[in-house]
């Protein structure tokens, strides 16, 4: 079982690592790290680290992005990216570190996480996609069956009906 704590700047070396690796050696993940912790939408207590045998097997990174409705933004989390070093993948890291994230941001009072992921392994956590929600992506185009949410508070996000997915500029910038 890993042990979950949030990032500290000691770690930022091995969580640049854990991203290269997890997605299978490019750092498009890692840099993408780097300007969000950079940005005003970085939360300290968002990014967490999995710990295993003495080192950081996984992290994840949960921050904030805007849900626009007419001409009021209203502030959500987004999770991207998560990382889980390959040799301990499918051992229940990236489960360890969503459900502590999602924990995390209800705590923080946030009404609900967005994510752009894989449609058959979100829903166990309760994302289902946007759309149930009434919420749009229109910076970039992803299908429906992508582009998941989860409410945090009942109503939270079915009170956004349609409103838009505005990731921040960290998410676009190399």
């Amino acid at each position: 079982m890993n042990t979950l704590r949030t990032e500290t700047s000691a770690d930022r070396g091995a969580v640049w690592q854990v991203n290269v690796e997890a997605f299978g050696n490019r750092e498009e993940e890692a840099k993408l790290v780097e300007r969000i912790r950079k940005s005003d939408s970085f939360i300290a207590s968002l990014s967490l680290v999995a710990e295993s045998e003495g080192g950081i097997v996984g992290h994840a990174l949960f921050s904030k992005a805007s849900i626009v409705v007419g001409d009021k933004d209203h502030e959500v989390i987004v999770l991207a990216p998560i990382a889980v070093l390959p040799a301990f993948q499918k051992q229940g890291s990236g489960k360890q570190l969503i459900e502590e994230g999602l924990s995390r941001s209800r705590e923080l009072g946030y009404p609900g996480v967005l994510l752009i992921g894989h449609p058959d392994y979100y829903p166990r956590f309760g994302f289902r996609q946007a759309r149930t929600f009434g919420l749009v992506l229109k910076q970039f185009e992803v299908s429906d069956e992508v582009f998941m949410a989860v409410e945090l508070t009942d109503g939270a996000l079915l009170a956004l009906q349609g409103g838009e997915l505005r990731y921040p500029d960290a998410f676009f910038r190399s």
